[in-house]
């Protein structure tokens, strides 16, 4: 049975636009063009992004945050991450997460670094300029402070700082404070943080491959490390090479996903990774409908080839996200079964 294609895209509207902001005119000519198809309507808007005035207020309200830190903490560095950064959210009211690194030290991996200094094979591998960078790094004093007391202290002050402006603000969770700037109606997650530098990053000489390590109050602790940086770099260039197409696969199955009636747990780490293992030479030339084909033969690949499941590797290259995790294969499934929906409705619509 078909789905109610004209309800799914209301639904949709009512996420991505809450406060019916008008569309853009170019948007609204292109709906048009299509009004006659109410699934054509419905993955286009599927693939739409949150209009840019519901981004700017989430922005706006980070660089609050941001401001008000930044008048009494020193030696900090603050980054964003999360979807809003790749402009892939499907909501209008998308909370952001304003990262606060700590500068008085970072985390290497000297480790790794020393051994593939002492293994000849893997050494062989690299150029000069590398291993000379790796052995600046593996003979670099490392920090003589406390690390765990500064990333403490780095939470206990901005908690302090947070409390005293926000009427709404949550300091019990380990990993973030979490505000709500009212006269914005935007969430913003404070993550207290560190740098850290595997092999890639410092070969890359740091930047966007630098990964962090979130610190977790209760547990007086530092989480694995990961890479978000390289991950926003990744999906900006190849979408902004791809003319946005990439980003509307992202949010495509986003937005199929949410409107699902069962419980599909899938991250968007998870969907990034499905949508940019695809060949950009499969999709660059398409028009958004025959982008559902794309991403449902490359969700059906997933799914019923075992070599093509473990070959998906998160966007920044570190993480394999089905290989060892057939649990979350299976949650795919789930969500192949919306897309195989959606695909057999639109051939019956239009030949793609």
């Amino acid at each position: 049975m078909a789905k109610n294609y004209r309800q799914l895209a209301d639904s949709i509207r009512g996420r991505i636009n809450p406060d019916n902001f008008a569309l853009r005119k170019s948007f609204s000519d292109e709906l048009a063009t299509i009004s006659y198809s109410d699934i054509l309507i419905y993955i286009r808007i599927a693939m739409k992004g949150v209009e840019p005035e519901y981004t700017q207020r989430s922005k706006d309200a980070g660089e609050r945050v941001k401001e008000h830190l930044a008048k009494e903490l020193n030696n900090v560095t603050f980054k964003y991450q999360g979807s809003v950064m790749t402009d892939t959210h499907i909501k209008g009211y998308s909370d952001i997460d304003l990262l606060t690194i700590c500068e008085n030290f970072y985390q290497a991996d000297r480790t790794g670094i020393r051994q593939l200094l002492n293994t000849p094979e893997r050494k062989a591998q690299f150029y000069q300029s590398s291993i000379t960078k790796l052995e600046r790094e593996a003979n670099y004093d490392t920090y003589k402070g406390d690390a765990l007391s500064d990333l403490r202290n780095l939470r206990l002050d901005s908690e302090r700082i947070l409390s005293g402006i926000y009427s709404v603000c949550d300091i019990k969770k380990p990993k973030a404070i979490k505000i709500k700037n009212l006269s914005l109606n935007r969430e913003v997650d404070i993550v207290i943080a560190n740098w850290y530098d595997d092999i890639s990053s410092i070969i890359n000489d740091k930047g966007d491959f630098r990964g962090i390590q979130v610190y977790n109050k209760d547990t007086n602790s530092r989480g694995d490390a990961d890479y978000p940086f390289l991950s926003i770099k990744r999906i900006n260039e190849r979408s902004s090479a791809t003319n946005g197409r990439l980003k509307k696969m992202i949010r495509f199955l986003k937005n199929v996903k949410a409107n699902s009636e069962m419980e599909i747990d899938l991250s968007s780490f998870d969907i990034n990774a499905i949508c940019y293992d695809i060949k950009v030479s499969e999709y660059q030339d398409l028009s958004f409908y025959e982008l559902v084909p794309v991403i449902y033969n490359q969700i059906k690949s997933v799914c019923n080839d075992k070599t093509k499941s473990d070959s998906i590797v998160s966007v920044d290259g570190r993480e394999w996200i089905f290989r060892y995790n057939s649990t979350k294969l299976e949650n795919l499934k789930k969500l192949l079964g919306e897309i195989e929906g959606i695909f057999v409705d639109l051939k019956s619509a239009i030949q793609v």
